[in-house]
């Protein structure tokens, strides 16, 4: 063995520690990211149905899902790729990509928002307002959450948290002047506003300003992901509002207020699981350039993780007494306590799926994952209307639930496939060196 040998395995055995304490951090940083977004999203969601009501609070989830299909437009378009392509590259790299994306998310939210806008006013009545001011404050929304991803993106999670941080402190004035006035409309706007907060805070802590002007070129580069990724995050959020239009239209507004309000009793997972690919996606993607075998483990602990956390999590929850949940959750609870097993078991396996799915982000096997979520989403809209239709609100919780375990299969197995092609291509290379 010779010095040189002796010197190389020595800075291999001490960058293994490093490596494993960086990726703990960036991980903590997701975590405590997420914690705080699915606080405030809980605080929200509770505080809006104790103030208006199930009718009211149905308005205003309507309006919720809305917002979650549009960002995952913008997802697809702008930051999905910037997360894939651009994470833990050169800063020169980066600023120009985030200014890029950032304008990209900023111009999505004005053309979106504009048509959210007319369709509110010629809707008219409450659901109208709240749609038309939801316009309003849609590109503000949209940047602050391409912030969170461009700073997981560079490996700097503290910054997404922090600004996550000064929107939830903006949330409180504005929520305590929404509850004064008593609209949905006022709620709606009170949400966007404190974002608007938060995405001003992001251009200061990036030292970036979003380029509108090269959405264009961004688009153009990235449309062998782009598009692709839209068309998989629309097929997911367009497939839950699509589940909670039918659903108010079979049983009724009270219902969509009910499965929001389980839903808000599974907050912490349900928040981790749609900004999931803040932090795994990157991490993923670290993951396979440096040791592409263990991809796979990865991609399993996170899943498996996931799914057991989610169970944990759920179980406590058949126990809160009445008097309890009444108070988190005012009139909404006692309908909503009654699907807090079937979203539990949904839940769970949305997050089983989800590890499988970062991994397939990572490979850049965007054809296979989208796929999944086409084959995902519409079991999704056929279980949960299908069990709407036969058993009501509970009949369309179990639907989704067998949807979502029933698609995590299908993940799982094109993850497999494409880890196989990945490795079959590097075969080559390796015999070859």
């Amino acid at each position: 063995m010779t010095p040189m040998t002796t010197e190389r395995e020595k800075a291999t055995a001490s960058a293994a520690p490093t490596a494993k304490r960086a990726m703990v951090g960036r991980l903590s940083w997701g975590l405590a990211d997420q914690a705080a977004s699915s606080l405030s999203n809980f605080a929200v969601g509770v505080y809006v149905a104790r103030s208006l009501g199930p009718a009211a609070f149905g308005v205003f989830s309507l309006a919720w899902v809305t917002y979650g299909v549009v960002l995952n437009v913008s997802r697809g378009l702008a930051t999905d790729p910037l997360v894939v392509r651009f994470s833990g590259v050169s800063d020169t790299s980066w600023r120009g990509a985030v200014a890029r994306s950032s304008g990209t998310a900023l111009g999505v939210g004005t053309a979106l928002g504009a048509a959210s806008l007319v369709v509110g006013l010629a809707l008219g009545g409450s659901v109208g307002t709240a749609f038309a001011v939801l316009g309003v404050v849609l590109p503000a929304l949209l940047l602050q959450d391409a912030w969170r991803f461009a700073f997981f993106a560079a490996g700097t999670g503290r910054k997404a948290f922090v600004n996550d941080l000064v929107w939830g402190v903006a949330l409180v004035p504005a929520m305590v002047v929404a509850a004064r006035v008593g609209s949905v409309a006022a709620f709606v706007l009170a949400w966007g506003a404190s974002a608007a907060v938060a995405a001003a805070y992001g251009c200061l802590q990036s030292g970036i300003r979003p380029r509108m002007a090269g959405a264009r070129g961004w688009l153009r580069e990235q449309r062998d992901l782009g598009y692709r990724y839209l068309v998989e995050n629309v097929s997911l959020s367009g497939a839950n509002q699509l589940r909670a239009y039918g659903l108010g239209a079979i049983v009724g507004l009270g219902a969509v207020g009910a499965v929001r309000g389980a839903e808000l009793l599974m907050g912490p997972f349900l928040a981790v699981l749609m900004g999931l690919s803040l932090v795994t996606v990157p991490e993923a993607a670290r993951v396979l350039r440096q040791a592409p075998h263990r991809l796979g483990t990865f991609c399993l602990l996170l899943g498996g993780g996931q799914a057991a956390a989610a169970l944990l999590w759920g179980t406590p929850l058949l126990m809160v007494p009445d008097r309890l949940g009444e108070f988190v959750l005012g009139g909404v609870w006692h309908s909503a306590s009654e699907l807090i097993v079937a979203i539990t078991f949904g839940v769970a396996g949305a997050g089983l799926g989800t590890g499988a799915a970062a991994g397939l982000r990572a490979l850049g096997a965007a054809r296979r994952s989208l796929r999944c979520q086409l084959f995902a989403s519409a079991c999704y809209v056929g279980g949960g209307l299908g069990g709407a239709a036969v058993a009501g609100t509970v009949g369309s919780a179990w639907g989704v639930a067998a949807a979502t375990l029933s698609s995590s299969a299908v993940w799982w197995l094109q993850l497999r496939s494409a880890l196989r092609e990945h490795h079959h291509n590097l075969v080559p290379e390796v015999r070859t060196s």
